[in-house]
């Protein structure tokens, strides 16, 4: 009864004489609210001094622990039209099965027969280097034949100039010799017109003298003329091996000149050949490419390019691929705060969305429907969201993860830390302090292992 006036009733009315009055008002009752006023004090008091487990909570989601396990979308390499699908979603393939086949939009690669009359290209291409080799022999023979008649017309010349030589010696003889009969034959007449002049001598003889004489200076000036003429060999000799060596020269170098225009020719077409033998291997491995094939066993997920006739660009995405084996990881994402505290190897409860779970984030003993996990790795560079992602494995010492979750599904983290008093964490969550920095004893050799 609220005395809300100022006229006061329960210092009017005796509110004693009334029975419920009599059982409520009696010190009975304040005695047993004192007691339980004092247990929950010392309930409160001893629960205050319980062990506590710092821990940081986070959201995450359910991902693969290999990149090569996460789900993918296959690109084509080159532009194309869609042609045939054959696969559906949802569909389970196997590495290497075809899943589409797409179709040339290029002009330069429309032909059908573009590989077979590539092929043809090489092999005219192959016998025009057979031919320029040919060519490049039968020259080569041509300039040794060249070089062995060089020699032997130079040995001719050489042996002519020889022979020219020895004549010239020869007439330089007999030319020195008919000097010396002149000059024998003049002191001759001397000797007879002495002897005529004293009548010694008869006119007859010293006319047959003179006769003679006359003879060799006749004589000498024809072995002269041989000898100049011998002379003029030789020089014709010398000239002949200029001209033997100038003519083959000639002809060597124009024989040489072809060699090497068909040599060029030979490795311009092989060349050629080389060109088209890659373009050849590149059609191929275009033809192929035309087939679109999972790249490892998994489900279809969605076909991001649909229809048919539908045209795009290389490096466009054409269908999403999930693959069929994999192993569960979660990836959390932690405050930069709270990263110094995070390292390789330590436990973390996982809770995953759709499974029911009991929490107790400071008492991981008693919580239901959580399970374990381990750090395996760390990310060194802020996410796009401003914090650090930590990648998460299943701890091989805690019970199985569920078998029906699946990647991408959400999940809540607790990674614990240090055991304090529950007082020491309500005093740190009241003034806002982190949790205590430590440095567990696994995480140095865990560190090292990673590295």
């Amino acid at each position: 009864m609220l005395n809300i006036s100022h006229n006061k009733l329960n210092k009017k009315v005796d509110l004693s004489s009334y029975t419920s009055v009599q059982k409520v008002f009696h010190r009975r009752h304040y005695k047993h609210f004192n007691r339980f006023l004092l247990a929950f004090a010392i309930t409160g008091i001893v629960i205050m001094f319980l062990p506590w487990t710092q821990n940081i909570n986070s959201r995450g989601n359910v991902t693969t622990l290999t990149p090569d396990q996460r789900p993918q979308t296959i690109q084509s390499p080159i532009p194309g039209r869609i042609e045939k699908w054959y696969v559906k979603e949802g569909d389970h393939v196997k590495k290497g099965d075809t899943i589409l086949f797409i179709s040339e939009i290029k002009n330069e690669y429309f032909d059908p027969n573009l590989v077979n009359r590539t092929g043809q290209q090489i092999k005219a291409k192959e016998a025009s280097v057979n031919s320029y080799g040919s060519k490049v022999n039968s020259l080569n023979n041509q300039i040794g034949a060249l070089q062995n008649e060089r020699k032997l017309k130079l040995q001719q010349a050489q042996n002519k100039l020889l022979q020219a030589k020895l004549k010239v010696k020869s007439d330089s003889i007999d030319f020195e010799a008919t000097k010396i009969d002149l000059k024998i034959a003049e002191r001759q007449i001397g000797a007879i017109q002495s002897l005529y002049d004293e009548g010694l001598k008869s006119l007859t003889e010293l006319e047959e003298k003179r006769s003679k004489f006359q003879e060799k200076q006749a004589k000498l000036i024809s072995q002269e003329n041989k000898y100049l003429a011998s002379k003029n060999e030789v020089i014709n000799a010398m000239v002949e091996i200029n001209r033997v060596q100038a003519e083959y020269v000639d002809k060597i170098s124009k024989a040489e000149s072809d060699k090497f225009t068909a040599q060029s020719n030979q490795f311009d077409a092989e060349a050629q050949v080389t060109k088209l033998e890659s373009d050849f291997t590149n059609y191929e491995i275009r033809n192929d490419l035309y087939y679109i094939k999972a790249p490892q066993d998994g489900f279809i997920n969605k076909a991001i390019k649909g229809g048919i006739g539908e045209t795009f660009k290389e490096g466009e995405q054409l269908v999403g691929i999930m693959p069929a084996n994999y192993d569960l990881a979660v990836e959390m994402f932690v405050n930069p705060i709270d990263l110094p505290l995070i390292h390789i190897g330590e436990e973390v409860r996982v809770q995953f969305d759709g499974w029911p779970a009991i929490v107790f984030s400071g008492w991981p003993n008693i919580s239901y429907g959580t399970y374990g996990a381990k750090v395996v790795a760390i990310e060194n560079f802020i996410s796009p969201n401003g914090k650090f992602r930590v990648l998460l494995a299943p701890d091989e010492n805690d019970q199985n993860w569920p078998e029906a979750i699946r990647v991408g599904s959400g999940a809540l983290t607790i990674a614990l830390l240090e055991d304090v008093p529950i007082w020491f964490e309500l005093w740190r969550k009241l003034n806002g302090f982190p949790p205590n920095y430590y440095q567990p004893e696994v995480s140095n050799s865990s560190k090292s292992v990673t590295k």
